[in-house]
């Protein structure tokens, strides 16, 4: 008997263990714009002319540009388009040893101009929309405050923390960091050259331990239930293409970032010579979080929005029941986070 013939059950338990999954990865269709070190830049293929202004997603760094892209369903790439508009994603690539000195100043000054810059020109000019994840929106928000002169529409930032302060897990890591002044950190970047791609995976396994934990039991109950297997598998794959983090950048998002907390303060001292006022921010600038989001907790995100006082405008939306990854791709994002963002990008709430 061969497995297409076996009953449900048993075909999904040979597929999750022997065979090649229940659902082979599935990406919306892409066009490569440009290829460069760690700035490929795509646009998603769509057939009939798109409205409203370009959009550009901005990944967070160690984290694979397939979060906008999860799977069919779990796709925001995808429910742009069809919502009539015209996305791209910026994808930084891997990360190694190698790439140990670049920092926030690599984002800002040239990464995510450029990619904005090539986005408006394929659009005759016209103003590009950010959406952005977690400390995608970090990097994205510091480039709107640097680089005033782009051609900027908004800022759409997720699960993007601005005050530490009220993270209360994590006060005794910023205490201790404090104490020490971060040199663990120093030492540990200083090892590997960043922080490992090995790493953050355990990292983000850990930071969603229950469900790690309850995996045995959540594939018994499913083990008819291709979809939520399916779901499972695409999360699984997305941390396994975590990549690492930058030694210098991740120094900077731990000392002047977590520790200082200068985000929630209004500037960021990049270094002695540099620092970014927010303040000088002009763009429309939109807030999501979730209250059950424990990487970025609600109110670390909604201090955001007393820290850009230049704004044209700022919105903050909040869910509820909701994890760091399911703001944006989640089974019930579609109706959660995703019409926030239809709603902002249309100019209504």
């Amino acid at each position: 008997m061969i497995p297409g013939t076996l009953p449900l059950a048993l075909r999904n338990s040979w597929a999750l263990t022997f065979g090649g999954g229940v659902e082979a990865p599935v990406r919306t269709p892409s066009t490569v714009l440009y290829d460069r070190p760690h700035q490929q830049l795509r646009r998603f293929d769509r057939g009939t002319p798109a409205i409203g202004n370009p959009v550009l997603l901005v990944p967070p760094l160690a984290v694979d540009a397939s979060c906008y892209d999860l799977r069919p369903g779990q796709s925001l790439a995808q429910f742009l388009l069809d919502t009539g508009r015209q996305p791209y994603v910026i994808d930084y690539g891997r990360m190694t040893e190698a790439d140990r000195d670049l920092g926030f100043e690599h984002w800002i000054d040239e990464i995510l101009p450029t990619a904005i810059e090539s986005v408006s020109a394929e659009h005759e000019g016209a103003p590009v929309d950010i959406i952005s994840w977690s400390l995608g929106g970090i990097l994205s928000l510091l480039t709107a405050a640097d680089r005033a002169d782009l051609p900027l529409a908004s800022v759409t930032a997720l699960g993007t923390p601005i005050n530490f302060a009220k993270n209360i897990p994590l006060a005794p890591v910023r205490l201790f960091g404090k104490l020490t002044g971060g040199r663990e950190i120093d030492y540990a970047t200083a090892l590997f050259g960043g922080i490992p791609a090995f790493a953050v995976q355990a990292g983000f396994r850990a930071s969603a331990f229950t469900r790690e934990l309850t995996r045995p039991w959540f594939i018994a109950r499913n083990i008819t239930g291709t979809e939520a297997l399916a779901r499972m598998e695409a999360i699984d794959r997305f941390i396994d293409a975590m990549p690492g983090y930058p030694g210098r950048v991740y120094r900077q998002l731990y000392k002047q970032v977590i520790l200082r907390n200068q985000l929630a303060s209004g500037t960021i001292q990049l270094n002695k010579d540099r620092a970014i006022e927010l303040a000088k921010l002009t763009c429309r600038v939109h807030l999501i979080a979730s209250r059950t989001d424990h990487l970025a907790p609600a109110p670390t995100v909604s201090s955001g929005t007393g820290v850009f006082p230049s704004a044209k405008e700022v919105v903050y939306n909040e869910v509820t029941d909701t994890n760091h990854l399911a703001l944006i791709a989640g089974s019930d994002a579609a109706t959660t986070t995703w019409p926030f963002i239809d709603q902002f990008l249309s100019g209504t709430r």
